[in-house]
C-alpha cells in the first residue's frame, strides 16, 4: 500500500502465519516506518499525540505532499525533477506580483501562477523529450532558472499575498487546516491519473521499458511533456499553499524542497529507476518527514542532528526497498485488482494499530504532572552564522542561570521551517517563545497562533509584523547601516569608489542595513557605489563575489559588508589591499571579525554585542511569562569597532 503493490512469488500464503506478519511488513514498509514512529515519539514526548500537534504534522506535510505527488508522475516514468522548489516560488511570487503591484484581479493572478508552472513543466518536458537532455540537466537549470526570476520579479523582497488567497493558510470551523484539505485532494487527483488514466498507464510503461513502450505505439515524447506539465501544476499548487501559509511570497522560499519531494517519493517505496509509485506511498513519505521533524523538535533535538537522521532515513528506506524484492515480492506496477482487497486489510490493520497507540500512550501520559520549572522555546534563522551561534549562548548562558528549561531550534533560513517550529512550540504549550525571523512577514501567522493560545512571544534582532510581541530585544539594523557609512566614508576622507556586498535576499537584516547605509552615504556625495552584489552573509561567497567584482573595478577604495563574514571573505580576495590600499567595514562584531579588526585587515565592524541580545531575550521572555509588565521594545545599543577600541569591546 505504501509501496507498490506486491505479490510473493513464493506462493499465496496470505498473511497468515509469522511469515505472512513478515510479508505484510515488508509489503508495505513505509506503513509500517510510520506507525513505529508514531508509537516511539508518542511514547517519548506526551505533547506528541495531541490532536493540535496531529493537525500540526498534517500542515507541516502539506506542501512536502503536495510537491512530492507531481514529483510522482515523473519517478514512475523514470525520470527527475530538481527544479519543483524553485518553480513553487516563482509561481507564488508571479501571483503576488501581479495581484499586488499589477493590479490584476486575484482570481486572474492565480491562473497565471498556475500557468507558470505548467508553462515551466513544459519547457522541461520540451528539453528532455525534443533537446535530447538528460532529466537531470534540464531540471537543475530550470532550478536556476525559475529561482532567478523570482528574485527578478520581487527584488528580492517578499512581497505580501492577497489576503483572499491567504485564506488557503487558515482552518475551517476553526479547527480544520486548508492545507491539510488540498492535499488530500491532491493526493486524491495523483492516485486517480496513476490508476484510472491513459496517461497514469503510460507513466508505468515508460518508466518500466521507455522503448518497448515506443515500440509498441506510445508517443513518449508527448507523454513526457504532459508528465513534465503535472510536476509543473503540482509545484505551483505548493507554492500557492506555502505563501499562503506565510502570508507572503518568500522569492527564496522552498530552498532544497526539491530533494524533500524526492525524499518522500522514494520512501514510499517507489524506484528512481522507474516503473513503480503510488499516491498513497507518496502520502505515507511526506508524513514520515514531517513526523520525525516534529517529533525531533518536540525531543529538543538539534537541527543538525535532525539532518542526520532524515538522512539515515531515506537510505534505510531504499535498503528495505532491496529486502523486499529480495525475500521474493515483485512488483504488480500500477495495481491489480486482486491486490486492492489486501490494501483494504492493511489500512484497517494500520487504523487498529493506531487506535491502539492513541490509546496506550493517552495512559502513559494521563498521570504526569506539568513540571514547576519555566519551558521556553527559541527559534533562531540560522545557526550557520557566528552572530546568531552567539545570540543562543548568551540565551542558553542566561536560561541555566534562571533556572529555566530553554529548546533551541534552527530555521536554517527557511521561512516555512520556522513556521513549522513556531506551531510545534505553541502546541507543546511553552511558557514563553522568542523568535528571531527569517522574514518578519513570514513569522506572522505563527506568531499570531501563539498570541491566540495565550504564549506571549518575544523577538530578538528582527521584529514580527502584523503579530502581538510582548517585546523586541535588537540593536537598531538602520542605525548601525549609517555608523557603517560614517566610518568608512571619513575614514576615505569623503572621496572615493566603494562597492557593496549585500546578505541574503528578502531578509530584513540586509534590508535595513542597506537602507541605513544609503542613507548616512547621502552625507558623502564624494563617495560613489560603483557596484552592489549578494553574498547571503556567507563567507565564502563574499570571496568568489569579491574576486569577481575586482576584475571589473580593482581600483575601488572601499568596501561595506552586511555582515562580517562577507566581509571576511572580501579581505581573503583582496589580499595585501585589505586595510592598506582598500578599506573594509563589516557588521556584527563577531570573534573572527574582531581578531580582523584588529590585525588591520578590517578598518571596522559595527557590533551588535548578540550574546546580551540572547541574555536579555531569555530574561524578558521569562518576565512576561510570569505577567510581569515589559518594555516593548529594549534596544541594546550598536557599536563601532576600530583598532583603537577593539581591546575594549566585550561581544
Amino acid at each position: 500500500m505504501a509501496t507498490d503493490t506486491l505479490k510473493s512469488s513464493a506462493g499465496a500464503g496470505g498473511a497468515s502465519g509469522p511469515g505472512g506478519l513478515r510479508r505484510l511488513l515488508l509489503d508495505n514498509g513505509a506503513l509500517t516506518a510510520l506507525i513505529v514512529l508514531v508509537v516511539a515519539l508518542s511514547a517519548l514526548s506526551g505533547d506528541f499525540l495531541t490532536a493540535d500537534n496531529l493537525l500540526n504534522i498534517g500542515v507541516q506535510a502539506a506542501v512536502t505532499a503536495i510537491l512530492a505527488f507531481g514529483v510522482t508522475f515523473v519517478i514512475v516514468s523514470a525520470g527527475i525533477d530538481l527544479s519543483v522548489g524553485s518553480v513553487a516560488a516563482l509561481s507564488a511570487t508571479v501571483l503576488a506580483w501581479s495581484a499586488t503591484s499589477e493590479g490584476v484581479p486575484v482570481v486572474l493572478a492565480v491562473v497565471l501562477a498556475v500557468a507558470t508552472g505548467v508553462v515551466c513543466g513544459l519547457v522541461n518536458g520540451f528539453l528532455i523529450s525534443y533537446g535530447k537532455l538528460p532529466p537531470f540537466i534540464a531540471t537543475l537549470a530550470m532550478l536556476s532558472v525559475a529561482r532567478g526570476l523570482s528574485l527578478v520579479i520581487s527584488q528580492g523582497s517578499p512581497i505580501a499575498f492577497p489576503e483572499s488567497v491567504s485564506h488557503l493558510g487558515d482552518t475551517l470551523g476553526g479547527w480544520l487546516p486548508v492545507p491539510v484539505l488540498v492535499m488530500v485532494v491532491m493526493g486524491l487527483i495523483t492516485a486517480f491519473v496513476l490508476g484510472r488514466t491513459y496517461l497514469g498507464r503510460s507513466m508505468y510503461a515508460i518508466g518500466g521499458n521507455e522503448e518497448a513502450a515506443r515500440l509498441s505505439g506510445l508517443r513518449v515524447k508527448k507523454q513526457k511533456l504532459a508528465i513534465y506539465a503535472l510536476s509543473g501544476l503540482f509545484a505551483a499548487a505548493a507554492g500557492i499553499v506555502l505563501a499562503s501559509r506565510l502570508s507572503s511570497a518568500q522569492p527564496q522560499a522552498a530552498q532544497g524542497y526539491e530533494l524533500d519531494a524526492i525524499a518522500a517519493v522514494v520512501i514510499g517505496g517507489a524506484s528512481l529507476a522507474g516503473g513503480t509509485g503510488k499516491a498513497s506511498g507518496t502520502l505515507i513519505g511526506a508524513l514520515i518527514l514531517a513526523v520525525l521533524r516534529n517529533g525531533l523538535n518536540l525531543l529538543s533535538v538539534s537541527a543538525f542532528w535532525q539532518q542526520v537522521v532524515i538522512g539515515v532515513v531515506i537510505a534505510l528506506a531504499v535498503l528495505l526497498d532491496t529486502v523486499r524484492r529480495k525475500a521474493g515480492a515483485t512488483p504488480v506496477g500500477a495495481g491489480g485488482g486482486g491486490s486492492k482487497g489486501k490494501q483494504t486489510v492493511t489500512y484497517l490493520l494500520a487504523a487498529v494499530v493506531a487506535a491502539a497507540v492513541v490509546g496506550a500512550t493517552s495512559l502513559l501520559h494521563s498521570g504526569s504532572s506539568t513540571a514547576a520549572q519555566q519551558k521556553v522555546g527559541l527559534s533562531l534563522s540560522t545557526l550557520n552564522n557566528p552572530f546568531f551561534v552567539q545570540i543562543r549562548a548568551g540565551a542558553e548562558a542566561e536560561a541555566k542561570k534562571l533556572g529555566v528549561d530553554l529548546t533551541v531550534t534552527d530555521a536554517q533560513n527557511d521561512a516555512s521551517q520556522q513556521a513549522n517550529q513556531l506551531q510545534n512550540f505553541t502546541s507543546e504549550g511553552l511558557s514563553s517563545i522568542i523568535v528571531n525571523p527569517v522574514d518578519s512577514d513570514a513569522a506572522g501567522p505563527s506568531v499570531r497562533a501563539a498570541n491566540q493560545a495565550g504564549i506571549p512571544v518575544v523577538g530578538v534582532d528582527r521584529g514580527v509584523n502584523k503579530a502581538e510581541t510582548a517585546a523586541l530585544v535588537a540593536s537598531d539594523n538602520v542605525e548601525g547601516g549609517k555608523l557603517g557609512a560614517e566610518a568608512l566614508a571619513e575614514k576615505l576622507g569623503g572621496r572615493g569608489t566603494i562597492v557593496i556586498l549585500q546578505g541574503q535576499a528578502g531578509t530584513s537584516a540586509s534590508r535595513e542595513r542597506g537602507a541605513g547605509f544609503a542613507e548616512g552615504l547621502k552625507a558623502y556625495p564624494g563617495i560613489k557605489v560603483v557596484a552592489k552584489q549578494p553574498a547571503d552573509f556567507d563567507r565564502t561567497k563574499g570571496l568568489d563575489v569579491m574576486t569577481n567584482l575586482l576584475q571589473a573595478h580593482p581600483d575601488i577604495d572601499g568596501v561595506f559588508a552586511e555582515n562580517d563574514e562577507m566581509a571576511l571573505g572580501a579581505i581573503k580576495a583582496l589580499g595585501s589591499k585589505a586595510g592598506t590600499s582598500v578599506q573594509v567595514v563589516g557588521f556584527d562584531g563577531t570573534p573572527d571579525g574582531l581578531k580582523a579588526v584588529e590585525a588591520g585587515t578590517l578598518y571596522a565592524s559595527v557590533a551588535q554585542q548578540p550574546t546580551e541580545l540572547g541574555r536579555i531575550a531569555v530574561d524578558n521572555a521569562l518576565r512576561a511569562a510570569e505577567g510581569e509588565k515589559v518594555s516593548a521594545t529594549v534596544k541594546v545599543p550598536v557599536k563601532v569597532v576600530t583598532k583603537q577600541n577593539v581591546t575594549d569591546f566585550k561581544g
